[in-house]
């Protein structure tokens, strides 16, 4: 089996649990990590791999693909460029609904003038969960689908807690409020060069957070409080033809990190069947994200 050279840009939790997936993976090349600050001819190691660490993917060879594991504000930057000079992507854009949209119509010029595949959301919410809802829907076209996540740790709004002048370190833990609505309570370690209230006010503030209602609270430490399990249950109550009062739910429990770089690692394989462009999950074809030939998963899941 060809094996696809695949490069990990950004080495946070999702970064790492990227390359462990890609490295244990058939039909894939692990061809290095790309990161902000490196010593020169430095070497990162993983669950049964070494892998060079570089300033700039142009430092690898023969890099076909890249998952790109940095913060959601940072994507189309690394991104555009990547695309065009050719090399494919796949992101895990966590914004829902018209940023979604405007980050794929950002990305697409460049896709085409590299003649490169992006497939953008590809995490588990937004990604995954979204063929969920959809498969939902194909069932029970006329209803109503909530998504209640967690109790978890966010990982895109703690990176948003975060980045706010003042915070030292922070998570966000998410927790269901029922019927789709959720709350947010967020830990956070002030580094002592602005007052409490101006950070708890920037976070609850910023566009991630202003739809939920949110708590935040200062913290000596986050990491008794760190967490990567998260979870989330889908209901749909809808109709199917004539018949009313359908109940349907999807219910998963995960390790964030672990399965958002899995389903990227999906994403790729999806990617390199595809024709240069911008999409998302639900645009292409379950069948293309397994391992192994369309016949053969015919015969194994059908």
């Amino acid at each position: 089996m060809q094996r696809t050279r695949a490069a990990i840009i950004g080495y946070g939790n999702v970064g790492r649990a990227a390359a462990d997936a890609l490295a244990a993976s058939p039909d894939f090349e692990l061809a290095g990590i790309v990161r902000r600050k490196v010593t020169s001819g430095k070497l990162l190691r993983g669950n049964g791999w070494t892998a060079p660490a570089v300033t700039n993917v142009s430092d690898l060879e023969g890099v076909q693909a890249a998952l790109v594991c940095v913060p959601t504000r940072e994507l189309e930057k690394v991104e555009c460029s990547l695309l065009e000079s050719g090399i494919n992507v796949v992101d895990a854009f966590d914004i829902h609904g018209e940023a979604i949209c405007a980050h794929r119509e950002a990305l697409q010029p460049s896709a085409i003038l590299g003649r490169a595949v992006g497939v953008i959301a590809s995490g588990w919410d937004p990604g995954i969960d979204s063929l969920i809802r959809a498969l939902m829907e194909v069932t029970a076209p006329t209803g109503t689908t909530y998504t209640n996540f967690g109790p978890g740790m966010s990982m895109g709004h703690s990176v948003v807690a975060r980045s706010v002048p003042g915070v030292a370190d922070a998570i966000s833990i998410t927790l269901p409020a029922g019927r789709g609505r959720h709350k947010r309570a967020v830990y956070v370690v002030p580094d002592g060069s602005r007052p409490f209230k101006d950070i708890a006010e920037d976070i609850t503030s910023d566009p991630c957070f202003a739809g939920d209602e949110t708590e935040v609270f200062p913290v000596a430490s986050v990491e008794p409080l760190a967490d990567n399990e998260h979870a989330v249950r889908i209901n749909r109550e809808g109709v199917i033809g004539a018949s009313s009062n359908q109940i349907f739910e999807w219910h998963m429990k995960i390790c964030n990190p672990s399965a958002t770089a899995q389903i990227m690692l999906g994403a790729l394989r999806a990617a390199l069947k595809s024709e240069p462009g911008v999409y998302t999950l639900l645009e292409l074809p379950i069948a293309h994200m397994l391992p192994g030939s369309i016949g053969e998963n015919i015969r194994r899941l059908i």
